[in-house]
């Protein structure tokens, strides 16, 4: 199976992929999935580590807006807070369409903490009754990473989530897709064929330039934005304050040679304190991990000599074959993996991506995503207060430097490497299986469980 480019990268809104945008997601599709059913009420109930982080995570607002017929890739953020306020207000959503339906978050929206539903930990229950208390629809949903959804019927028949259809050059491995990449030249040519299949090459590199043109965006505002972020950890705002100082003293750190690594880290937290406000940001491949495809990739347009727009286009589509293998045989999900899963995933897919443009061959690129995951095995999700905050914006930074380092490391040597991406994958996956609960995205360990909230 072969994940889309356009799945593991998404326009969307923060402050998380799984817990925001997913839900937003899942409760548009039901209301749209309702028609013209004569619906009086709706009820929403949270599972697992929607529970236990949504709040933080804004799922309750998520739900709110999906109901009223939001989409994380096309809501204003600036319209989020009266819609929100308005259904709080009012006790009822606006149903696409014009019609109305009772909701009252206090009542309707149940957080059921201590219960996870069998195949993901990120599970939700949607109902609408008509006016005499009878159901008309039902329907539980997963949140599986990335802002994907599925439902419960399409697990129960084994279907895989957000999958390009009979791609003419499939993988699902690191060895599959290095021997397609040896007959086409790159692992990019290998994913800018599958998705040429569907569309044409146009209509392809728009969508991309679309694409990382929102992640340039991103990092933009975030330089200029100050101030402190939501959520009650009284979180500052550091991008727009480094990013004066960095200009401050250009003249001087003409002198540094490392002074590049204080703008990537600047980009990186750019990136995911705009997230963390809850702005519009790019999945790469979650919010949580927002920062790190996008500064690297500044990386490559701004400090490397010779980049182009093609050159953008191979790191997105290189980035995102690597991304598929992890969707595909482990997970992006810090709720079923731990952060090894986002910022360990991210990396990963960064890594290749620069090594890619930088000229390395196919066996190179793959011994940099691997590099990239080796040394971010058994990564925890552990944010405190449940926000996307702390641990969260200062691990993209690292994990920014620590792929620009894996592809670096790759480049020095000639692909050939003891440990291969697909063995380092499969590790990945059996960490977070004997990880603890308490580690995924539930704010009860690590981090979440010895630092003092406020």
């Amino acid at each position: 199976m072969v994940a889309s480019v356009f799945d593991l990268f998404k326009i969307g809104v923060g402050p998380s992929s799984s817990h925001t945008m997913g839900p937003m997601t899942a409760a548009c599709d039901f209301v749209e999935a309702l028609g013209d059913a004569p619906v009086a009420r709706l009820s929403v109930d949270l599972y697992g580590s929607l529970a236990l982080t949504g709040r933080g995570h804004a799922t309750d607002r998520a739900v709110m807006l999906g109901l009223s017929g939001c989409r994380p890739a096309t809501v204003d953020p600036d319209a989020i807070d009266g819609i929100v306020a308005a259904v709080e207000a009012e006790g009822r959503v606006t149903l696409p369409g014009g019609r109305v339906a009772a909701f009252d978050p206090a009542v309707d929206l149940g957080w059921r903490m201590f219960e996870r539903l069998d195949f993901h930990s990120n599970a939700m229950r949607l109902a609408a009754f008509d006016g005499e208390g009878g159901l008309i629809l039902e329907r539980t949903v997963y949140s599986v990473g990335g802002g994907a959804v599925v439902e419960a019927d399409a697990v129960r028949g084994n279907a895989a989530p957000a999958m390009m259809d009979d791609p003419p050059h499939p993988y699902r491995s690191g060895a599959d897709l290095l021997a397609h990449a040896r007959t086409l030249g790159s692992i990019a040519g290998v994913q800018r064929a599958n998705e040429l299949a569907a569309i044409d090459e146009t209509a392809l590199s728009a969508r991309l330039d679309a694409i990382a043109q929102a992640m340039r965006d991103c990092i933009d505002r975030g330089m200029r934005t100050h101030g402190i972020l939501p959520g009650g950890l009284k979180v500052r705002r550091r991008a727009a304050a480094g990013f004066e100082r960095l200009m401050a003293r250009r003249e001087q750190m003409l002198a540094d040679p490392l002074s590049v690594i204080d703008w990537v880290n600047l980009w990186a937290l750019a990136v995911n304190e705009e997230n963390a406000a809850g702005g519009r940001v790019v999945t790469a491949p979650t919010n949580g991990a927002a920062g790190i495809v996008p500064a690297v990739l500044r990386y490559y347009e701004r400090m490397v000599p010779g980049a182009s727009p093609r050159g953008t286009e191979d790191f997105l589509l290189t980035a995102a074959a690597i991304g598929s293998l992890f969707k595909e045989n482990a997970s992006i999900s810090g709720a079923e993996v731990g952060c090894q899963g986002e910022v360990g995933v991210a990396c990963s897919m960064a890594a290749a991506g620069l090594c890619a443009v930088l000229g390395g061959t196919p066996e190179q690129v793959e011994n940099a995503a691997e590099i990239g995951m080796e040394h971010n095995l058994g990564l925890t999700c552990d944010p405190v207060g449940g926000l996307v905050q702390v641990p969260c914006i200062e691990r993209n930074a690292v994990g920014a430097i620590k792929a620009i380092e894996a592809a670096r490391l790759a480049l020095l040597g000639d692909g050939t490497h003891r440990v291969s991406l697909d063995e380092v994958i499969e590790t990945m996956r059996k960490t977070g299986l004997d990880m603890g609960e308490k580690y995924k995205e539930t704010a009860q360990g690590g981090l979440a469980a010895n630092v003092v909230e406020c």
